[in-house]
């Protein structure tokens, strides 16, 4: 068996001292190191040597096994330095087409959201920002909702444990807590996302509003109407007309819708499907801000006066991209967000 251990070794010494890359020192240490290597089937042998040799037989074993792992150690370190330093000394193609990162992008509502907040700050509006889960006050009653109030039927609410809390249903609480603690004079812009129960085409249980509004002394319904017009102008075209109609909402008085001129025919097709032939959009809600909420703020509302506005980014953003289903916005399918 010594015969066989010391030809082993050096069989073993000999083709590592050759050299080669990874492959080859690894290939070396499964012949000779491996579960089925030469040293291991010699070891299988020991209980064939005799019981006063085998101490010295085990003694020898282990010392070649040693000195062959330690060789392959080294012949591997040695291998790997090689491979770096080739590496290194290999030249780079410069005109090798590069690989191009994927880059992120802004959603196209916070585009539109953005762009509208931008237009209103041009203005002096400062933004303001609220909580998305509101106490029953400000959602409703600090905004002319009475408990019995029928307007109150014009909003989905999504309640929160049958209690006093609900899922915001419209940024204009904010006003509400920005006028508690400042005085006038005001000018704030609210961007934020906003719940209702309400799913379909046109509609999200979650979309997102921005709030407007000016309190001062001696705020007119023309400022309310230039403000407006500048700010939709800005961001649909400065010849594009713009209307206001007679409306309703609890917290204004007198109310407005505002409309803009149809994009896609000008007016001047009855069968276009984007303004259903009127050749008006209606865009947002505005009005004066009704003297309740001024008394529920705690503002004087015989001197003061101002006038809100709100408007929906999703709506915003359909008709700026011809966009017929509000569903595209919140599916996450990267073919249509690439398209902004």
């Amino acid at each position: 068996m010594k015969d066989a251990l010391e030809q082993i070794r050096s069989e073993a010494l000999a083709d590592l001292a050759g050299g080669g890359d990874e492959a080859a020192i690894e290939a070396l240490r499964v012949r000779y190191l491996g579960r089925k290597g030469e040293l291991t089937t010699v070891m299988r042998h020991m209980r064939e040597v005799a019981a006063a040799e085998r101490p010295a037989m085990g003694a020898l074993l282990n010392q070649i096994k040693d000195e062959i792992e330690a060789r392959i150690g080294d012949a591997l370190a040695a291998a790997r330095g090689r491979a770096r330093a080739a590496r290194a000394t290999q030249s780079i193609d410069v005109t090798e087409p590069g690989r191009r990162p994927a880059l992120g992008r802004l959603h196209p509502l916070m585009q539109t959201m953005d762009d509208v907040v931008d237009v209103f700050r041009g203005l002096g509006f400062s933004v303001a920002e609220g909580p998305d889960i509101e106490d029953d006050y400000h959602n409703f009653e600090a905004l002319n909702f009475p408990a019995d109030h029928p307007a109150r039927d014009m909003q989905d609410t999504l309640f929160i444990d049958g209690g006093d809390l609900v899922m915001r249903t419209h940024t204009s609480p904010v006003q509400i807590r920005v006028m508690e603690t400042q005085p006038p004079p005001l000018r704030v812009i609210v961007p934020g996302a906003v719940y209702r129960h309400d799913s379909d085409t046109t509609h999200s249980p979650m979309f997102h509003q921005v709030e407007g509004f000016m309190v001062d002394k001696r705020v007119t319904f023309g400022d309310l109407k230039g403000v407006l017009t500048y700010a939709l102008q800005r961001l649909f075209g400065a010849d594009r007309p713009v209307r206001l109609r007679p409306s309703f909402f609890p917290f204004t008085e007198p109310s407005a819708e505002v409309d803009i001129g149809c994009f896609a025919c000008g007016g001047r097709e009855r069968t276009c499907r984007i303004c259903k032939g009127s050749g008006w959009l209606e865009i947002l809600g505005a009005g004066m801000i009704d003297p309740n909420v001024f008394r529920a703020v705690g503002y004087d509302a015989e001197e003061m006066s101002g006038f809100a506005f709100g408007m929906g980014i999703e709506r915003m953003a359909m008709l700026r991209h011809q966009i017929d289903d509000i569903r595209l916005f919140f599916a996450n399918d990267v073919r249509f967000l690439r398209q902004f």
